[in-house]
């Protein structure tokens, strides 16, 4: 195994007559009330270490230096006190990942002005920009970027007037003392940003995240990864700053260690992963995220490539992958491509939590043959497992927990129980009851499960991913029907154009080994059509909305249950 510092968990754990397990971890020491206060220890320390590098259209790097950063911050930030923004009129940006975006971002926390990042998705790719509109009315924002001239229907659709039209425009005011006035003023509780939910379910909420919710997940991160106090990380990183992944818990963790971050223009999808690609041939990280669905795009390459293989594992000391469930067979073709490579095993590691939760809320910092493994709860949490259908349902105290959402009070309320633990949705089991401290075991998201027409429950995370590694390589995704029925069925999302034959004998070899009526596929229908990211069906970290794929096909699932089946059913 190669040698990485990593932190550990002290754990506490306490039992209820009523079956909950409560887990407290040791207290959290000291961290800064602004996450800013890293950007100026950095900027004094290692001034002309790269902070954020993007691809040109040229082929070569633009990046932006600590001291850069720092300067075009204080200026930024000066411009948008000029614009007299606060938390009622926050700064909005509607395009991706770039350096423009970053120092936008930078500017507004330093002087205490909330930013919302926002999906370009909702710009681009919708036809009546209704996400969008709601988003615009929830936030009434006082100044609105968007870096290019795509986005222009967008914002003449939602009627935005308070607009920043030319970057460079933003940074036209000199710095004056209003402006470290303005940061002396930011402490723990102040808004540093919004961060919308999918969506997928209904419009999307603005989860607050606040100065003190950030900083002390990044403390709780730079004491899991000890080896960046030795180096500090260079990541490469296509993840959108819209979702927590990359916005909070990578953007952070760049600033807060001293690190570079490599701005991957890719995605993981066809056409788009040749970007990240060709990143990953010239920069090698020491620390790499990805979402599942990345992991799995690369693998083709990574295999095919050596030399690609060799610059990628030479520096690398975690493989980091959450968003999603991934696929036993991918997480194991990783490390063994790793193993062959460099001649040890490098450490693929995880964690979970949620927009509300800054999102780191618990992580596996330990080698593990179950990909499903998440670990432990974070240090300075409590965490309070309740009995659910056979599971146990997290929820969670600490201070990276969201005041709330905004100008949703109805919804905050319904967030968090009785007792104050926010309700994260999803569901574990541990490892093992007797030893707790070897970790709880993801099993799915509560409000994806259903019961079967005889009482049953269908616990859908295990499942599926049972479904994937049974069909690999042949099933990207899929999606389960059954809520008040009396047989389950699957809709499936083929990775490419597989044997229908094929898919039928993996049925049938799939029913054989079920248990029973809640793991057994009587039918499946194979689609041709991709999850739509427009629609709700598919986030941008590429993980399946079930309620929303079934809600959109509900003829195909009708389908599904209709006798004689239809040629296009797959049936045993």
């Amino acid at each position: 195994m190669r040698a990485v510092r990593l932190g550990g968990v002290n754990l506490e754990v306490a039992r209820r007559e009523d079956g909950s397990v409560l887990l407290r971890t040791q207290a959290l020491g000291a961290y800064p009330e602004r996450l800013t206060d890293r950007l100026e220890h950095w900027a004094a320390r290692a001034p002309q270490r790269v902070l954020f590098a993007q691809r040109e259209a040229t082929g070569g790097w633009r990046s932006v230096t600590y001291s850069q950063a720092l300067e075009r911050a204080r200026a930024i930030g000066a411009y948008l006190l000029q614009k007299e923004l606060s938390a009622e009129r926050p700064l909005v940006v509607l395009s991706g990942n770039d350096i423009e975006h970053a120092l936008l971002h930078l500017g507004a926390m330093y002087v205490g002005v909330p930013y919302a990042p926002v999906s370009p998705a909702y710009s681009l790719l919708s036809k009546d920009f209704s996400k969008l509109r709601y988003i615009v009315e929830l936030l009434t924002p006082g100044l609105v970027f968007a870096n290019g001239p795509q986005y222009r229907p967008a914002l003449e659709a939602v009627h935005v007037t308070h607009r920043l039209e030319e970057f460079d425009d933003a940074l036209s005011v000199p710095a004056g003392t209003n402006v470290e006035e303005a940061h002396a003023r930011v402490g723990p509780k102040t808004i540093a940003k919004f961060l919308f939910t999918s969506g997928s379910t209904g419009m999307p909420k603005a989860v607050i995240n606040t100065q003190r919710m950030w900083c002390s997940n990044q403390a709780v991160m730079a004491s899991q990864f000890a080896f960046f106090q030795d180096e500090p990380p260079v990541l490469v990183d296509w993840a959108p700053w819209h979702h927590t992944a990359a916005g909070n818990h990578d953007f952070g963790l760049v600033i807060y260690n001293g690190g570079s971050y490599y701005i991957d223009e890719g995605k993981p999808m066809p056409g788009a992963i040749e970007a990240t690609v060709r990143n990953l041939r010239e920069v090698a990280p020491n620390w790499y995220f990805n979402v599942p669905k990345g992991f799995e795009a690369l693998l083709p390459y990574l295999r095919a490539d050596h030399k690609l293989r060799k610059n990628f594992f030479s520096r690398l000391k975690v493989l980091w992958f959450a968003g999603a469930a991934m696929a036993q067979h991918v997480f194991d073709e990783i490390k063994r491509l790793a193993r062959e490579t460099c001649g040890e095993d490098i450490l693929f590691l995880t964690g979970l939590g949620s927009t509300e939760t800054a999102p780191y809320a618990m992580g596996r910092m330990w080698e593990t043959a179950d990909v499903t493994n998440m670990g432990l709860p974070a240090p300075g949490m409590e965490w309070k497992l309740v009995p659910f259908a056979g599971k146990l349902e997290a929820r969670l105290k600490g201070p990276n927990i969201t005041p709330g959402y905004w100008r949703r009070p109805e919804l905050t309320a319904a967030a968090f129980d009785e007792e104050g633990y926010y309700r994260l949705g999803d569901a574990f089991v541990f490892e093992d009851p007797e030893r707790p401290e070897k970790g709880l075991l993801f099993r799915g998201r509560i409000a994806e499960d259903f019961k079967l027409a005889t009482g049953t429950w269908v616990h859908v995370g295990p499942l599926r991913a049972r479904f994937i590694e049974h069909f690999a390589p042949l099933v990207r995704d899929v999606v389960f029907a059954g809520e008040g029925r009396s047989e389950l069925t699957a809709v499936i999302f083929p990775a490419g154009n597989p044997d229908s034959n094929e898919l039928l004998r993996l049925l049938r070899s799939f029913d054989e080994k079920s248990t029973g009526t809640s793991n057994r596929i009587s039918r499946a229908i194979v689609l041709d059509e991709p999850p739509s990211l427009d629609a709700g069906e598919m986030t941008d970290k590429g993980s399946i909305n079930q309620r929303a794929v079934l809600e959109r096909r509900k003829a195909l699932v009708e389908e599904l249950y209709r006798d004689p089946p239809s040629e296009r059913i797959l049936w045993i």
